[in-house]
């Protein structure tokens, strides 16, 4: 896990169990002894690509340090129905309040990281690469970009603060593409940031107006076909990063990804996706 990431994972393992647990899980306390120890195992009950053994570990160890984690798989290996993921021993009670709480955390996330396998493996043999977007469970944003760098794909930016992503909106409000990138450019040297600059285009006349303004680190083609985007390329000529975005699914990720751009960027990565099924059962041995 990146150090970075790690106050955010934190704090959501925390409403997590304030979420589920409460003033206590009376289920368990009810009717377990609270010295009762037993041991229970993760199992795949689908075909995937698994994630989130990390967090569930942490999960774990919040609840209760003195609890044994045997790990089998690691994130980011490929799963059927019937593989072990880990074992974990200790207090019954424990047990039973980690459970639903890194279920819910590793099935979505496994189900983020087998999506983006999915789209990943379609172009591994080509220059581009896949990125996520800023369409995800509020709140969970760092555990489905953890997912999908599991899976094969790469992270864009986590949030508004770490790049300025010049989009249509900004660049109408700016009144036009030079404004916007000059204003962008103007902002960054009076607030001493360092972060980079990407700037939406709606046309080939746009990028012209991106490098008459100084240039960005990299230019977004939206909602360009295949063939706008091949001559979008050609025009940009390596002066700075290349991403399509805008309507592309899988059965054309393919076309776009021959034009030579650099990134293509998928919001089905993180928000059109299937859990992957799994269950943390009782087991003697």
């Amino acid at each position: 896990m990146k150090a970075e990431y790690k106050p955010y994972v934190d704090e959501l393992i925390e409403l997590a169990i304030k979420e589920d647990i409460g003033d206590g899980d009376h289920t368990s306390l009810c009717c377990i002894p609270q010295q009762a120890r037993g041991r229970m195992r993760l199992l795949c009950k689908q075909e995937g690509v698994i994630a989130g053994i990390e967090i569930a570990e942490m999960i774990l160890k919040r609840l209760d340090d003195t609890i044994e984690f045997e790990q089998i798989l690691h994130d980011g290996d490929r799963v059927k129905a019937g593989d072990v993921a880990f074992y974990v021993t200790g207090r019954e009670q424990s047990l039973l309040q980690a459970e639903r709480i890194l279920l819910n955390i590793m099935q979505r996330m496994s189900g983020v990281a087998t999506q983006t396998a999915v789209y990943a493996d379609r172009i591994k043999d080509l220059h581009t690469k896949v990125l996520d977007t800023r369409k995800t469970t509020p709140g969970m944003r760092v555990l489905d970009k953890m997912a999908v760098k599991i899976g094969g794909g790469e992270n864009h930016r986590m949030g508004l603060f770490d790049m300025i992503l010049l989009k249509d909106n900004h660049i109408d409000f700016a009144g036009g593409v030079r404004k916007a990138v000059e204003a962008a450019k103007a902002y960054l040297k009076t607030t001493s940031k360092h972060i980079p600059i990407e700037c939406e285009v709606r046309s080939l006349e746009d990028i012209d107006e991106v490098f008459a303004a100084g240039g960005a680190d990299r230019i977004m083609f939206d909602n360009f076909t295949p063939e706008q985007t091949r001559k979008a390329v050609e025009k940009v000529a390596g002066r700075c990063e290349t991403e399509s975005s805008g309507g592309i699914t899988l059965d054309t990720l393919r076309d776009y990804a021959a034009t030579g751009v650099d990134f293509i960027s998928v919001g089905a990565l993180t928000h059109q996706i299937k859990s992957l099924d799994m269950s943390l059962k009782a087991c003697k041995n």
